[in-house]
């Protein structure tokens, strides 16, 4: 992650782990700053790091990259929970910021075992036969 964010500061990477079969968050947050001190640019805000996420995964079928500071999970009593992608081959994208204190959370949820090793080997077998990308795969 720090080869390809360029950053001087690396990010730090935070699995979770808990009593469950399958489903995974993958935590890094984010000094917003640090990006600041890596360019001439101010720091970014946390709606461009979600625009440029929503952008860059735009029309895949495998990524979603929820709304900003995303509440509607946590009005429903799911907030964040890590086996709500399980039994779907789905990446889901969120980010958490505070502009003030110049800090990003941004987390992904997956189903380690669909999404993992296997479910990417076969979404890559796929690509390379000329299959549709999803051939096998929820």
């Amino acid at each position: 992650m720090h080869r390809y964010s360029q950053l001087d500061h690396a990010p730090l990477f935070v699995p979770s782990v808990g009593d469950f079969a399958q489903g995974m968050l993958v935590q890094v947050p984010l000094p917003l700053w640090s990006f600041a001190q890596a360019s001439s640019r101010p720091a970014p805000t946390g709606a461009e790091l979600q625009q440029a996420l929503a952008d860059y995964y735009q029309g895949q079928q495998y990524v979603n990259v929820a709304p900003l500071n995303p509440m509607e999970e946590l009005r429903n009593g799911a907030f964040l929970d890590i086996q709500n992608a399980n039994g779907t081959n789905q990446v889901q994208l969120f980010v958490f910021a505070n502009d003030t204190t110049q800090e990003a959370l941004l987390v992904a949820r997956l189903d380690n075992l669909g999404k993992g090793a296997s479910g990417a080997a076969v979404q890559n077998m796929n690509l390379m036969l000329g299959l549709p990308e999803g051939a096998g795969l929820q």
